[in-house]
C-alpha cells in the first residue's frame, strides 16, 4: 500500500500524462520534459554531499532535481515552479547513474564508470550499451539529450513553420540530391505548383548541388528547415519535365493530411485499394475510417498501404489500422503488442508503477482528447495479405503495425526499402533544464517478436526474423504517389499476380546502396534522422489511457 507522499506522487504523476495526452490529440506533440520516475528512498540529499560507490545505487530520488546551475521561476508550459535546488554536477551524474541503473533496458551492459573527470553532457554518453546488431550498428542508436526549454517549444509551442514540403535528401553531401517527396495540400508549396520529384538546384543564390563551403551549407539548411514564420527564402527547382522554375518560398504554419490518394484502383488482380499513410497521429483516424469504409463498400480483394514517408505516432491508432486491415476473423483475441522493460520491472512500469497489459487491436473509435472509446465500431476487411511500400523513413508505430500483423499471420509483402528500425521507446525525462532519452523498453508481437532493430528488409527468400518476403525497389520520385506507374505500387501490383519482383528494380536497388557508400566526402546539409525523430514523437505518454490499460 502506498504512503502518503507516494500518493502524491502517483496522483501528480497521473495528472501531468492526461495533460500531455490533450496536448498530443491538438496535433502540437504531447511529449513532456518534466515526467519524474518515482523514487524509492529520501528527497533530501545526504548531508555530507554525494560520492561515488562502486557497485552502489543509491535511488536517483536522493540526487534528483540538485543542479549546478538551478533554474528559478515558472516552467510556462506546466505553470508550476521549477523544482531545482542548490546542488552540484556530481549530483547530476550520480542521478543519471541511479536513473539508467533503474530503468534502462540493458542496465546490464553498462559498466560502472567513476563519474569524476567527465561532465554531465558527457558521463550520459557512456551511460549506454556498446554492444552491436547483428549487422554491425550499434545495439543502442537512440541515446542523446537536449536543453528542455528547446524540447518543450519543438514539441509543445503547437506552430511548425515550413513550406509544406517533405523533402527526400538522397545524398546530403555534393554532388547533393534533394527532392521533394510529397506536398500538403493547400500548403505555399502546393500553391505555387510545386509537386513530388521537384529538384532543388539553389537556394539563397547557394548551388545546391555543389557548393562545399559551411556559409553556403548554413544558407541552404536555412532555406530547408525555416526557424520561423515568415521566413523568406530564393529557391531554384528543376521539375520532373525538365523545366526550371524560380520562386520565393514564404514559410507559414501547415497544417498536415496524413491520409491522402485514397483510391481504388482496376487492375488484372481486381480491385486493389490503395491509400497513402503519412502519420500516426490523431487526425488521421476520421480518413483512415472514411477510406476503409470505402475499401469494403466497394469490396477490395487486395491492399496497398503506402506508409514509406510515414514516422510513427500513436501506437493506439497503428492498433485501430491493424484491425481495420484484419479484422477480428484473422486477429481471434490475440494482441496488437506488449512492452518489455528491463527484468528489474516483470509486470510493471518502472515510470508510471502501473500494472503491465499488453494493447489489444482496438475495434472501436477513439476520443484522442479524452483518451476514451466512441460507439463508433471501426470498419474492417476481410484480406488474406496487406501489401506495404515502405524506406529508411518508415519507422516506429509503423513498424509495430507491420509487427503485429505479421504476429496474428496475416501475410505482410514488403515493397521497397529497409524500415528504420526503432522497436524501442522511452520517457523523455528532465533533470536540471535538461531532457534526457535513453532506452527504457521494447514492444513485442503476439508471438513475442520485437528484435528489428536493423528494420524490416523486404526480400524475396526470407532467411532472418526481421526478413519480409518482398521485393527491395528503390523509391521512384518521378511519378506521383498512387500512380499505376510509380515503381513501388507498379511492383506491388505486378506481384498480385506473378508472385515475382522485377529485376530493374531490384538492380537499381544495389546501385543506390553503392551510390550511398560511395558518398563520404564533402559538408553535409542537415537531414532529420528518422528514427531520432520517431524516438522524440513517439513514446509513451502519447497513448491514451483508455479502460484496458488503466
Amino acid at each position: 500500500m502506498m504512503d502518503q507522499k507516494q500518493q502524491h506522487r502517483h496522483t501528480r504523476l497521473i495528472s501531468s500524462v492526461l495533460v500531455l495526452l490533450l496536448l498530443s490529440a491538438c496535433g502540437g506533440g504531447g511529449d513532456s520534459g518534466n515526467v519524474t520516475p518515482p523514487g524509492n528512498g529520501t528527497t533530501n540529499p545526504p548531508a555530507t554531499g554525494p560520492v561515488w560507490q562502486a557497485g552502489v545505487y543509491a535511488a536517483e530520488s536522493q540526487y534528483q532535481a540538485q543542479c549546478a546551475a538551478p533554474r528559478s521561476g515558472i516552467n510556462p508550459y506546466s505553470q508550476q515552479p521549477y523544482p531545482d535546488k542548490a546542488g552540484s554536477a556530481l549530483h547530476e551524474k550520480l542521478w543519471l547513474r541511479s536513473w539508467s541503473n533503474r530503468t534502462y533496458l540493458w542496465y546490464r551492459e553498462l559498466p560502472d564508470r567513476d563519474p569524476a573527470g567527465y561532465s554531465v553532457t558527457d558521463y550520459f554518453k557512456l551511460l549506454r550499451t556498446t554492444a552491436l546488431t547483428d549487422s554491425g550498428a550499434a545495439k543502442d542508436n537512440f541515446h542523446f539529450s537536449e536543453a528542455t526549454a528547446s524540447y518543450l517549444q519543438r514539441t509543445q509551442g503547437g506552430v511548425e513553420a515550413g513550406y509544406g514540403i517533405e523533402w527526400r535528401i538522397v545524398e546530403g553531401r555534393p554532388p547533393r540530391k534533394i527532392y521533394i517527396a510529397y506536398t500538403e495540400p493547400g500548403s505555399p508549396a502546393a500553391l505555387q505548383g510545386l509537386r513530388r520529384g521537384a529538384m532543388l538546384v539553389e537556394a539563397n543564390g547557394v548551388d545546391v548541388v555543389n557548393d562545399n563551403t559551411q556559409a553556403g551549407v548554413d544558407l541552404i539548411n536555412a532555406a530547408l528547415f525555416p526557424a520561423q514564420l515568415g521566413q523568406s527564402s530564393q529557391m531554384t527547382f528543376v521539375k520532373t519535365d525538365g523545366s526550371r522554375v524560380n520562386l520565393t518560398m514564404q514559410s507559414a504554419q501547415v497544417a498536415s493530411t496524413p491520409v491522402q490518394n485514397v483510391k481504388v484502383l482496376q487492375t488484372p488482380a481486381g480491385k486493389v485499394g490503395y491509400l497513402q499513410f503519412n502519420s500516426h497521429i490523431a487526425l488521421a483516424q476520421p480518413l483512415l475510417i472514411d477510406a476503409f469504409t470505402q475499401f469494403r463498400d466497394q469490396a477490395v480483394q487486395e491492399l496497398v498501404l503506402d506508409i514509406r514517408y510515414n514516422g510513427g505516432g500513436l501506437l493506439a491508432l497503428a492498433s485501430q489500422l491493424g484491425y481495420m486491415v484484419a479484422g477480428p476473423n484473422v486477429i481471434q483475441n490475440r494482441i496488437f503488442e506488449k512492452t518489455m522493460f528491463n527484468d528489474k520491472y516483470p509486470n510493471t512500469d518502472p515510470v508510471t508503477g502501473r500494472a503491465l497489459q499488453p494493447m489489444p487491436f482496438y475495434n472501436r473509435g477513439i476520443d484522442y482528447q479524452l483518451s476514451q472509446f466512441t460507439n463508433q465500431t471501426l470498419p474492417n476487411l476481410t484480406l488474406k495479405r496487406v501489401f506495404v511500400l515502405t524506406t529508411d523513413s518508415t519507422c516506429s508505430a509503423s513498424e509495430a503495425f507491420m509487427n503485429a500483423l505479421r504476429g496474428v499471420d496475416l501475410e505482410v509483402i514488403q515493397i521497397g526499402g529497409k524500415t528504420c528500425g526503432k522497436p524501442y521507446g522511452f520517457y523523455p525525462t528532465d533533470n536540471c533544464g535538461t531532457t534526457y532519452f535513453t532506452i527504457q523498453f521494447s514492444g513485442v508481437n503476439a508471438k513475442n517478436f520485437g528484435d528489428f532493430a536493423d528494420g524490416f528488409r523486404p526480400t524475396p527468400a526470407p532467411q532472418f526474423a526481421a526478413d519480409v518476403k518482398g521485393c527491395p525497389v528503390s523509391d521512384d520520385l518521378n511519378a506521383e504517389l498512387g500512380d499505376p506507374n510509380e515503381k513501388l505500387l507498379g511492383a506491388a501490383l505486378n506481384y498480385m499476380t506473378s508472385l515475382s519482383c522485377p529485376a530493374a528494380s531490384l538492380s537499381s536497388a544495389a546501385a543506390d546502396k553503392t551510390q550511398a557508400l560511395r558518398q563520404s566526402e564533402g559538408l553535409s546539409v542537415l537531414t532529420k534522422d528518422p528514427r531520432k525523430e520517431a524516438f522524440i514523437l513517439d513514446n509513451k505518454l502519447h497513448q491514451p489511457l483508455l479502460p484496458e490499460q488503466l
